[in-house]
């Protein structure tokens, strides 16, 4: 094991060597009567014992004896440490085991995360009753080392290294993160959330602006969910039949306001190209190429191009006006005046 983890990326955690002594002068007056204190001393031996032996069933075995000792006193500050470290020892075997030994021989048990949980749960109550002691601080960096929380770790560092400055595992550690985990360690106030494309539109491929969520579970553009279903009343993805309209739907509130939080810039680049195809402006006006209406005529449209069905819902999202026009039949292009119009009512 020994070799497995020098040349491993978890040098970082060799500070997890070996388990504290029970010594006879931790119990004072008024505490564990004698034959039980003898007992827990004979248990914690036995643990730090198998803890040496430095083998995966060892572990176990030491943890056992720790949880026994535990159990008789509990929150002592050796036994949790030690078996804390034993836990972390549990956790980076498993990390460091070679893909093929499991082929060839199973382990049963718990995984290396669940192994790391129970550690830190450990060093925090071994933080809480030794506050001013460097080895909680360690152990809890260890255990978030192996969990991956690493700005959680480099803050747990950094709280130890003002208890001691000059504690050599505490300094390798933050060494360490430093070192090689640049990129996944952000200071604090200067990071910024990294867009993925778990916020991108799978329709526009542009970051979701007005973010419909469909009864299905699948989310959208506004604009481009009902662009599609002008050609069909389905999902886009999964193709289940929706029943909504624009009148009836709602924006998420909820995953509209993480965008805007999370992705100002980009949520301002969207909105500034979604409103320049709304608002044409004083001078521009769409057309519906059709026929001609006369002034003051109320006409009734029924559309169904899926085109005409988009222009006319960004009408309605604009200032509800559109140019009627008709083609010239000598020429066969676009009659010079057209009319003016105002939609007043629309049904889907």
């Amino acid at each position: 094991m020994s070799g497995e983890e020098s040349s491993s990326g978890f040098s970082a955690l060799e500070g997890v060597e070996d388990v504290e002594d029970y010594i006879w002068a931790n119990e004072g007056e008024g505490s564990l009567p004698w034959d039980s204190f003898s007992h827990v001393f004979d248990l914690v031996q036995n643990g730090n014992q198998a803890f040496r032996q430095n083998r995966l069933e060892s572990f176990e075995k030491s943890i056992d004896y720790y949880s026994r000792a535990n159990n008789i006193k509990p929150n002592d500050p050796v036994i949790l440490g030690n078996r804390c470290a034993a836990y972390i020892r549990i956790s980076q075997f498993l990390k460091l085991r070679n893909p093929s030994d499991s082929e060839h021989s199973a382990l049963n048990g718990l995984d290396p995360t669940i192994h790391a949980e129970l550690a830190l749960k450990d060093a925090e109550k071994l933080l809480s009753l030794q506050s001013t002691s460097v080895r909680p601080y360690t152990l809890k960096a260890k255990t978030l080392l192996l969990l991956e929380k690493y700005e959680m770790a480099r803050d747990i560092v950094i709280s130890g290294l003002q208890v001691d400055p000059f504690s050599n595992p505490l300094r390798a550690i933050l060494q360490y993160l430093e070192r090689n985990l640049t990129g996944l360690v952000e200071r604090r106030g200067h990071g910024r959330p990294e867009r993925t494309d778990d916020f991108d539109c799978t329709l526009c491929l542009k970051l979701l602006y007005e973010p419909i969520t469909t009864p299905c579970g699948h989310s959208f553009c506004r604009s481009c969910l009902f662009q599609s279903m002008d050609r069909g009343n389905k999902c886009p993805l999964c193709r289940t039949v929706l029943f909504m309209s624009p009148r009836t739907s709602a924006v998420s509130v909820t995953l509209n306001n993480i965008i805007q939080k999370n992705f100002p810039e980009e949520y301002a680049e969207r909105k500034a190209e979604r409103e320049s195809l709304t608002y044409l402006g004083v001078d521009l006006v769409p057309l519906f190429v059709m026929d001609v209406v006369i002034p003051c005529q109320k006409y009734h449209l029924h559309i169904f191009e899926p085109r005409y069905r988009l222009m006319v819902r960004r009408i309605m999202e604009g200032n509800h006006r559109m140019g009627m026009v008709a083609i010239d039949s000598s020429t066969g292009s676009i009659a010079d005046l057209a009319c003016e119009v105002e939609i007043t009512e629309l049904v889907f």
